[in-house]
Parts: structure tokens; C-alpha cells; sequence
């Protein structure tokens, strides 16, 4: 396939057209496909038939229900998650998170990186929940020392599907101003464009084909504050930011050029569980293993 007839099959899923991403590569059982949240606050139900906005939508039980019928199919999955898993509902008011990660982890999610409402019980809150989550938290840029979260959340973390070799890591927004102090403690923010560089070098180095970057900074400001347009733009060796914290609605994955006028990716699915990102892509059977194109849609 060249990149023309690529593009213009990618747009049509993008804009909701009845072509299945397997029509972009044939019968690959080599795909990997990538299913990402973010900013689900908490949302356990559907919204109620009579909302003005989102009637009848979302809800942890038809998400579950999609990824399984996802994983029926292929079976390379990778599920990750972009933060603010916590606060919006009476759900975490009761239950301090308990639920919303052990329904994630019968999900079978991989992956997640922390957003600010993520601390709204506190690192101790948040200490008490992790034992319910059967997923590794990823954040590069926060440093945990002299902390209670110290060890238990890693900058990234490489795993194996099928020929990918995925390398993922975690950005966090600045706590300062969004959070009281009391409640995310000694937490230390460190730039998050020099983190991410040198975490993505890293796993670069360490023969990743695939480099993922779960970002809760948000995608686009309109003053110069840091966002996953920014950092995209300033970027190298990432090839996905999956973004989160300004619950924008992306109808499909932005492409930005990065530093060495590479283009790159950027997605978010908007909030509450509305929508399941999901990503294929697929590798050359060179022995560079270069990745040649993927596909995309959201799934409502």
C-alpha cells in the first residue's frame, strides 16, 4: 500500500466510514493494537437516558465489553490509560478508587500514568488503592523521593508483543496550583520536555521499535503553557503521545513533526469513558522491523 491510498484509508475511519482497520493490512495476526482512555473520572455507569449530552453513553461495562470482543480477534492488545482515573462520581466519593481500578484491572489494562485528580484522596488515598490494581503506574517526570509512592511508580516500562518491542512512560502535569500541597506532599516536578527526551533516548537505546509516551498535560493551551502539542513539537524518538487532563475530543490522531522533522502522533478520546481510543500498527517483515503505517478510529 503507498502512503496515499494509507492516508486516505486511515481518514475514512477517522471520519466513521464502514472500513474495518484490518482492511489497511489484510489478515496480520503480527498487528498490534493499541486501545487507550483517558480522563474517565470515575464515570462506573452510563450517563442516564436523559442527559442533554451524552444520553445512554459510556460506562465500564460496555468498554469491558469492547476490549474483550477486541481481544477475541488479535492478539497483540495493549490497553493504557492517561490519568484522572479518579474523581466525578459518588462512586469515588464511597469508595476512594477501590472499584475504578480493579474494574481496569479486570480489563486487562497494562499501563497508566497519574493525572491530577489522581491525588484528590491524598498519596495516602492513593497508597491505599494501588493494591486493587493488577497495572503498573508509569510517570517520569514527578520524583517520589521521600515519599510514600517511592518505588511504586516507575519513570517506564518495555514490554514484548509479538515483533514489538514497546516502550512506554508517564508526563504529569504541574501539581502546584491544581492540587493542594497536603495532598500530593514532597512530589517534585521536573521539566517535562527533558524528562521525556531522555526517557524516550533511553528506551531508544535499549532497542524499543515502539515508543509511547502517556501524557496527562494536556493537548493545546492558548499561552505557551506546556501541552502535548509543545512537547511533540520538541520531541525525539517518541512516536505516540496519548493525552489527557483537557478531555479533548480528537476524530482522529494529530500529527505534529518533532524536533528531527519526524512525524508523530498525538490522540485523545475525550472524558468519562465516552470513547475507547484504538490504534493498530504494523511492522515491516524487514529485519529493521520499521514501522509502516497504522490505522485508527475511536469507538463510542
Amino acid at each position: 500500500m503507498n502512503r496515499k491510498e494509507f492516508i486516505y484509508k486511515a481518514a475514512l475511519i477517522g471520519a466513521g466510514a464502514s472500513i474495518a482497520p484490518k482492511a489497511l493490512f489484510g489478515q496480520n495476526n503480527d498487528r498490534l493494537v493499541i486501545l487507550h482512555t483517558n480522563d474517565w473520572h470515575s464515570h462506573i455507569e452510563p450517563f442516564p437516558d436523559n442527559d442533554k449530552k451524552y444520553p445512554g453513553l459510556g460506562g465500564a461495562a460496555k468498554r469491558a465489553a469492547m476490549i474483550n470482543e477486541i481481544r477475541a480477534l488479535h492478539k497483540n492488545v495493549l490497553v493504557l490509560d492517561s490519568g484522572d482515573i479518579f474523581q466525578g462520581t459518588p462512586y469515588f466519593n464511597y469508595y476512594g478508587g477501590e472499584l475504578e481500578f480493579k474494574l481496569m484491572s479486570e480489563m486487562g489494562y497494562d499501563y497508566a500514568t497519574l493525572g491530577n485528580h489522581d491525588f484528590d484522596a491524598g498519596i495516602e488515598g492513593l497508597i491505599k488503592q494501588l493494591p486493587h490494581a493488577r497495572f503498573k503506574f508509569l510517570c517520569a517526570n514527578y520524583d517520589f523521593s521521600n515519599t510514600l509512592l517511592d518505588g511504586k511508580v516507575k519513570p517506564y516500562a518495555i514490554c514484548h508483543k509479538g515483533k514489538f518491542k514497546i516502550g512506554v512512560f508517564g508526563i504529569g502535569i504541574e501539581l502546584d496550583g491544581l492540587v493542594p500541597k497536603k495532598l500530593y506532599g514532597e512530589i517534585k516536578y521536573k521539566d517535562p520536555i527533558e524528562c521525556a527526551n531522555k526517557t524516550a533516548s533511553l528506551l531508544k537505546d535499549k532497542g524499543c521499535n515502539l515508543i509511547i509516551c502517556l501524557s496527562h498535560l494536556g493537548y493545546e493551551y492558548e499561552d505557551n503553557k506546556i501541552s502535548d502539542t509543545i512537547l511533540a513539537g520538541m520531541s525525539k524518538n517518541i512516536d505516540l503521545i496519548l493525552g489527557g487532563h483537557t478531555h479533548t475530543f480528537l476524530s482522529s490522531p494529530q500529527p505534529i513533526f518533532n524536533h528531527d522533522k519526524k512525524e508523530i502522533f498525538i490522540n485523545q478520546t475525550g472524558w468519562a469513558g465516552l470513547n475507547l481510543g484504538r490504534i493498530d500498527y504494523e511492522l515491516s517483515n524487514s529485519k529493521s522491523s520499521q514501522i509502516i503505517g497504522f490505522s485508527y478510529t475511536n469507538i463510542s
